[in-house]
């Protein structure tokens, strides 16, 4: 059987045109590749070279073989080259999921620079709701899950990302928008637009409401905070929602403030215990980290930093 050593002292000689040229090209002896290339003219029965003038020339049949053996030798380098990309972290192809709000501001802003510095990177972002996100992290859909707390799932590597904080949108002249924090209490005359039970960040907001005595007026429940968002823009009530989308997508008119007491749920980074990380994924993730403002989330007028 023919093998790489064969293929790589024909290609030396092709290339050089003698014994000794191949054998420097290859950094060994010139019986060592006079030894290989018998050994390959006895495997393929075929004279590959015949000496004339002081230098070995090839035959039609060496040739014939050389398109093909230089095809192998391109690939090779291609490789190569690939496998200097990865171990650098600068090629590879990553799959993340985030709850909309993150996918939408910091990350797509961290996505957008490290792809920027890396031509050779590929990412597929997906922006859904936490408990899908936690889905395809357990489903080892995606590389990188980022969610809402809380998550507790033994098959998961959960990791702390930033904090957050849920805020008041509203209309920037409506009664209590003109107050730099809005206090849980002043929301008890109000229509209020906020999450869905059975999302992760509504808990919250009921312990927070429920350790205030507040009984809030909730008048539309929502699975995404761009709902909400929406809906607090077209006047159907304060939308007590995670207000990150509002410095990505900032709407005429909108502002946003903080509460209090403060609701901070906070977000963390999904891996699957199962599935190996790669250096491309550990090299996001630390662009990730030295991308992020100081929290994630927070409250303020629309297009303002922090919003």
């Amino acid at each position: 059987m023919v093998n790489l050593r064969h293929i790589e002292v024909f290609y030396a000689i092709m290339q050089t045109g003698s014994i000794t040229g191949a054998a420097r090209l290859l950094n060994v002896t010139q019986p060592a590749v006079s030894a290989v290339l018998k050994h390959l003219e006895s495997r393929l029965n075929i004279k590959l070279f015949v000496r004339a003038h002081g230098r070995l020339s090839p035959t039609p049949e060496a040739r014939m073989l050389l398109p093909d053996v230089a095809a192998i030798f391109e690939r090779l380098g291609s490789v190569e080259r690939l496998s200097q990309d990865l171990a650098g972290g600068s090629a590879g192809v990553l799959n993340i999921a985030a709850t909309s709000p993150i996918a939408n501001g910091v990350l797509a802003k961290a996505v957008a620079s490290f792809v920027k510095a890396r031509p050779g990177v590929r990412i597929a972002l997906q922006a859904l709701s936490s408990p899908l996100v936690v889905e395809r992290v357990l489903q080892s859909e995606v590389d990188l899950g980022i969610a809402y707390r809380p998550v507790d799932n033994a098959a998961l590597d959960i990791e702390p990302l930033a904090a957050g904080s849920i805020a008041c949108v509203l209309p920037e002249d409506h009664p209590l928008a003109a107050q730099r924090v809005i206090a849980l209490t002043d929301l008890a005359n109000h229509p209020v637009v906020t999450y869905l039970p059975q999302t992760l960040l509504r808990p919250y907001i009921d312990r927070v409401c429920a350790e205030a005595g507040v009984k809030l007026r909730i008048t539309v429940e929502i699975g995404l905070s761009v709902t909400g968002i929406m809906l607090a823009y077209h006047g159907a009530g304060i939308a007590l929602v995670e207000p990150e989308l509002l410095a990505a997508l900032p709407l005429p008119g909108l502002v946003s403030r903080p509460l209090s007491p403060a609701i901070e749920p906070g977000s963390v980074m999904l891996r699957h215990r199962g599935r190996p990380g790669s250096l491309i994924l550990d090299a996001f993730v630390a662009h990730l980290r030295a991308t992020l403002p100081g929290k994630v989330g927070g409250a303020s007028p629309v297009g303002e930093q922090g919003a």
